[in-house]
């Protein structure tokens, strides 16, 4: 069974120290920690293909990130992230623009998230296009009782407006307004201590939004 107790631990600390002396003194820690997420990822990755097979050809370094942070942009100059993050997202791995499957871990604001996030604008335009011509389909996703059960937060930063191009009156037009189509699970940070089967509910729920996201965004589909 998980130690997650140290995992969340762990990233408490490095939140409160989080400097290069201080990781340095904890560098087998941070080892231990690394190969629980890459386990944990194991078991993500082999949920995920019950769900969609292809998860199955994604390693561990297919779908996690480094701790270091890119600072280079940033006003925050500490070196470390103090979350883990591990995005399943078959067939291209947490690099691809397709919707996926990530889990969120970090003291006091852990999630499940399905969907894609930052997609390039012209498959975000594609994407808008997609719900409005097919809303019929989009809602008995999104506004299924079972979905929503699991699922409180659909998209995520939208706009204070209707997308350039579509009806400000449309009745759904709310739906178009995110700038991030995924939808957000919030977890309690113990959620972990009785395995990842917990998660398998969110996961074929959230297989339905990614499909229909994916008949846009999946060249594969294509």
């Amino acid at each position: 069974m998980m130690n997650t107790k140290e995992i969340y631990g762990f990233l408490k600390d490095i939140a409160r120290h989080n400097d290069r002396e201080w990781f340095a003194a904890n560098k087998e820690r941070y080892q231990w920690v690394k190969a629980q997420v890459d386990e944990l990822t194991r078991e993500l990755i082999a949920r995920v293909a019950v769900v969609d097979p292809r998860a199955a050809m994604l390693s561990v370094a297919d779908c996690t990130y480094r701790i270091y942070r890119d600072t280079r942009f940033s006003q925050d100059k500490t070196p470390y992230k103090t979350h883990i993050g591990i995005f399943v997202n078959p067939p291209f791995g947490k690099k691809g623009d397709t919707a996926g499957y990530y889990l969120h871990i970090e003291p006091g604001n852990t999630g499940f998230y399905v969907g894609s996030y930052c997609l390039p604008a012209e498959l975000l335009k594609e994407l808008r296009n997609e719900i409005y011509a097919n809303i019929d389909e989009y809602l008995e996703i999104v506004e299924d009782p079972a979905f929503r059960a699991l699922y409180h937060e659909i998209g995520d930063d939208p706009l204070k407006t209707a997308p350039k191009g579509f009806p400000k009156d449309w009745p759904y037009i709310d739906y178009l307004k995110p700038r991030h189509f995924g939808v957000y699970a919030k977890l309690s940070d113990d959620f972990l201590d009785n395995g990842l089967d917990v998660l398998m509910p969110y996961i074929e729920q959230g297989a339905r939004y990614n499909r229909f996201c994916n008949y846009t965004l999946d060249p594969s589909e294509c």
